[in-house]
């Protein structure tokens, strides 16, 4: 097996797993939000949206950077110095552990001033609650990192996709069928985080992945520090691109019209749940072949994993796009229609950035992580530009497009910046042929002005259109000899006999 095959399908074989527990999660995760979307009012919605979001800058904080670097230190010091690696652990956990204490204390201190800037009185009690979550989620989180290096994703799956979510909609639903007043729903968010903590630390426990002591090694703690540095900053100016939207509507608008908006936003990042999953094991396959010097084999995992992550996203992005009344009324109800337009055009900017495939994160292999605090920075800083200039004008729409044109913007600069580099990028033949005619397809549906009443009637449609597309991929002999071999290998791995799809792709590759 080539090194481009084994290295796809080791990515591919996590991609599944991953992907499995992030639908799990999403799934649960939009149940939470209709339910609270729909028994309470789309004010308090917002309220809570506006919580989490403070609470989410606080965790990029209280980590440091850390869920990003970990899985990189963690391998490289288990094949240079597994000595190390006990001592690193311990280090990073303390260090979280300090930081997100303190972070937590500032949150609660600090939750008068900081409603008062979204002129929302019930941001105050909201955040003073969901403050005691920070510790929890902090090292949940970098717990889950480690485990990362060492090249796990059970972690990851079992409790922060699944413990988290189900715990919190136990917690939500429980407080429904009481009748418990909104302030519960805060009480619930730190509970199942909690719960999710206890789970993991059990867990651990029983498989002996590490040991951990109260020890902080200073040399280890400072190298630490210095490596996720670029990486925080980074992560706090993604995290900035993520929820400036949110944070300026409810600035300068109503916590109602958040309320709005987030119904569009989740629903439009589920387009990225495929390269997220993919992006989980890339890194390592990704370094492995660049400390190789194997640029070539790198460039071709890259080119074929986009297109498979192209192809796997674009049902998803068809729904959203082409029948976003649907979409919304399905998950949120009809109140929530007014966020139609923001809907599509966010699905826009989230498959832009899936049709660039993975460029952040190999700039992150390549040693280009200041470029990549530098794009991220542009984006940033002109997505709060456009924000400011649109959103009193346009409101949600307006935030959106300020969002989508941050996006395009910034992958823009990291695919440029990746092929300067290393000549990397993701077109290759068989990926432009699909990509043409998934612009042809697209545009003659969107040309017909289909309306449907619910997202039932969607379902014959799309089956049509995805029929015809690949149908046309086929044809186009878009197929690469890769996309055989992993079929193989999941035949061989069910122990099922797929003779008829081989015989098939076979007559296109």
């Amino acid at each position: 097996m080539s090194e481009v095959s084994y290295s796809l399908q080791r990515i591919a074989r996590g991609t599944g797993i991953i992907f499995a527990g992030t639908l799990i999660s999403m799934l649960f995760g939009f149940f939470n939000r209709a339910i609270i979307a729909r028994y309470f009012t789309t004010s308090e919605y917002g309220v809570f949206n506006l919580a989490l979001t403070v609470l989410s800058i606080a965790l990029v904080i209280a980590t440091l950077g850390f869920q990003n670097s970990l899985p990189r230190e963690v391998a490289f010091y288990r094949e240079k110095g597994p000595s190390k690696v006990n001592g690193l652990i311990s280090t990073a956990l303390v260090i979280v552990l300090v930081n997100s204490i303190i972070w937590t204390a500032i949150l609660i201190l600090g939750a008068r001033n900081i409603a008062r800037v979204f002129d929302e009185d019930r941001l105050t009690y909201a955040l003073r609650i969901t403050a005691f979550a920070l510790p929890f989620w902090a090292l949940v989180g970098t717990v889950i990192s480690i485990s990362r290096g060492f090249g796990r994703v059970r972690e990851k799956v079992y409790f922060q996709d699944m413990a988290y979510p189900i715990a919190f909609l136990v917690f939500v639903v429980l407080g429904v069928l009481l009748n418990l007043p909104f302030t519960y729903v805060f009480l619930a968010y730190v509970l199942a985080r909690a719960f999710m903590f206890l789970a993991l630390v059990f867990d651990l426990w029983k498989v002996k992945l590490f040991r951990f002591k109260m020890s902080l090694d200073l040399k280890l703690g400072r190298e630490l520090i210095r490596f996720s540095l670029p990486l925080l900053f980074s992560g706090i100016l993604s995290f900035v691109m993520n929820w400036t939207d949110t944070l300026m509507l409810g600035y300068y608008k109503s916590s109602e019209v958040v309320g709005l908006y987030n119904a569009a936003s989740p629903l439009a990042r589920l387009i990225r749940i495929f390269l997220s999953s993919a992006a989980f094991l890339y890194p390592p396959m990704a370094s492995r072949l660049y400390a190789q010097n194997k640029m070539n084999e790198m460039k071709r995992v890259y080119q074929i994993l986009t297109k498979w992550v192209f192809l796997l996203t674009l049902p998803l992005f068809s729904i959203m796009f082409l029948f976003p009344e649907a979409t919304i009324n399905f998950f949120f109800g009809s109140k929530y229609l007014p966020a139609t337009l923001a809907l599509r055009i966010l699905a826009l900017a989230f498959m832009f950035h899936t049709f660039l495939g993975l460029n952040g994160l190999s700039l992150v292999v390549i040693g280009e992580s200041k470029f990549i605090m530098t794009a991220n920075l542009v984006s940033a800083v002109l997505n709060i530009i456009l924000n400011a200039l649109l959103i009193p004008i346009y409101g949600m729409e307006g935030a959106a497009i300020a969002t989508a044109t941050s996006y395009f913007v910034g992958n823009s600069l990291s695919s440029l910046r990746l092929y300067q580099k290393t000549k990397i990028h993701p077109f290759s033949w068989n990926y432009v042929k699909p990509l043409a005619i998934s612009f042809v397809l697209l545009g003659l549906i969107q040309s017909l002005h289909l309306r449907v009443p619910n997202i039932w009637y969607v379902i014959p449609v799309l089956g049509v259109f995805l029929g015809i597309y690949f149908f046309f991929v086929l044809l186009s002999r878009s197929v690469d000899k890769e996309d055989v071999e992993l079929l193989l290998a999941i035949e061989k791995k069910l122990g099922v006999d797929l003779k008829v799809i081989k015989k098939i792709l076979k007559r296109f590759v």
